[in-house]
């Protein structure tokens, strides 16, 4: 289980629900024990010890977009509003202090650890507007999608200049190792939106599937992030794989909790529709652990939901199964060993804030 996405192709489906009855059951006080680590003396709000690290975050992104078109300039500012979560850089500049106290006991953030963390909203912000084009979404963050204003041409067309602005940046660090590290990031999410596209018949070759898909669309920018700012503050290659196995980890368990919210959060609270994966013909970690009580959701997931009433009926199953709560346990579990990584660093608030994040992802309603 340590290393699930590797490992989860020659696991069988039944394998990977029985692990986690045992881990639910026999190892609860151990994850409680992250509860007693954070709330010591030595516990900081995560956003509150990130803050100083983060000011004008949207506002040097946005000079890093500098363009004479001003339709342009209005797209590219329209999720760089200053009410995102930065919950991706806010896990980068700490990852950049932990590692740079591990290494020499230095709390301070380098210019180009920061850059990293800009770096890392601009890309997600760009596949967030390639993605509303994709899946022809009509809101995010609680307000229109870019697509939904300007079209999907100019909304792909703005997606492309983020990414583009993100690369100028990127080479501007001048670190050819870091460059390599974030580009496999792009690729990543290339490879994770086809994987989407796509769909396995067979039920243990559909959760490994899903379980990449997860890691290359969402987790591979939390962990190769963390993992550039590690190289660029500490010369030890064990403390890049913790800061990357971070990383995967705790992007999986958000994603995991992500995928659970679209079954239980109201649209209003969540900021966008609910059921969205579902109409998209999607089948997330609910639908697949549902499917297990419920055989006939087989045919549903094939056809991807595309007859009437098949996404009312999923939807219902989903929520009289335990499918919900048991990929709740699945991110507990990413959770676990996220802390079980960080936790090999030295002691410092800005290790015990990475590991009060992970706690977080698990109980964010948003």
């Amino acid at each position: 289980m340590c290393h699930f996405t590797q490992r989860s192709s020659a696991l069988s489906f039944p394998k990977i629900c029985n692990i986690f009855w045992r881990f639910h059951h026999t190892s609860t006080s151990h994850l409680c024990s992250c509860s007693k680590t954070v709330s010591d003396e030595k516990y900081r709000d995560p956003f509150q010890l990130g803050r100083k690290d983060l000011k004008n975050l949207y506002e040097d992104i946005k000079k890093e977009l500098l363009v004479s078109t001003a339709e342009l300039k209005e797209m590219c500012d329209y999720y760089f509003d200053g009410k995102g979560k930065a919950f991706r850089p806010m896990i980068v500049v700490l990852m950049a202090r932990a590692c740079n106290i591990h290494h020499n006991n230095s709390r301070e953030v380098q210019a180009s650890q920061r850059s990293v963390a800009i770096i890392a909203e601009m890309i997600h912000t760009a596949s967030l507007v390639h993605d509303d084009v994709i899946d022809d979404a009509n809101s995010r963050r609680g307000k229109m999608t870019v697509n939904q204003i300007w079209g999907e041409r100019k909304a792909v067309l703005a997606g492309d200049f983020i990414l583009s602005a993100a690369s100028v940046a990127l080479a501007r660090i001048g670190n050819a190792t870091i460059i390599s590290v974030l580009t496999q990031v792009i690729e990543d999410l290339v490879r994770g939106e086809f994987l989407q596209l796509g769909s396995k018949e067979n039920e243990n070759e559909r959760f490994a599937h899903y379980l990449e898909k997860t890691f290359k669309k969402t987790a591979s920018l939390i962990a190769n992030s963390c993992k550039a700012v590690s190289i660029l503050g500490c010369p030890d290659p064990k403390v890049h794989e913790i800061a990357y196995q971070y990383g995967k980890n705790v992007g999986i368990a958000f994603q995991l909790i992500d995928d659970v919210l679209d079954f239980t959060s109201c649209a209003d609270h969540l900021g966008k529709p609910t059921a969205a994966d579902l109409k998209l013909g999607l089948a997330t970690g609910p639908v697949l652990f549902a499917c297990r009580q419920f055989p006939e959701m087989n045919a549903m997931i094939m056809r991807r939901f595309s007859k009437p009433g098949d996404v009312e009926r999923a939807r219902k199953y989903v929520l009289q199964s335990d499918g919900v709560q048991q990929t709740t346990y699945l991110a507990q579990r990413y959770c676990h060993e996220a802390t079980r990584e960080i936790s090999k660093l030295r002691p410092s608030p800005e290790r015990e804030a990475l590991i009060q994040l992970t706690e977080m992802v698990l109980v964010r309603d948003k």
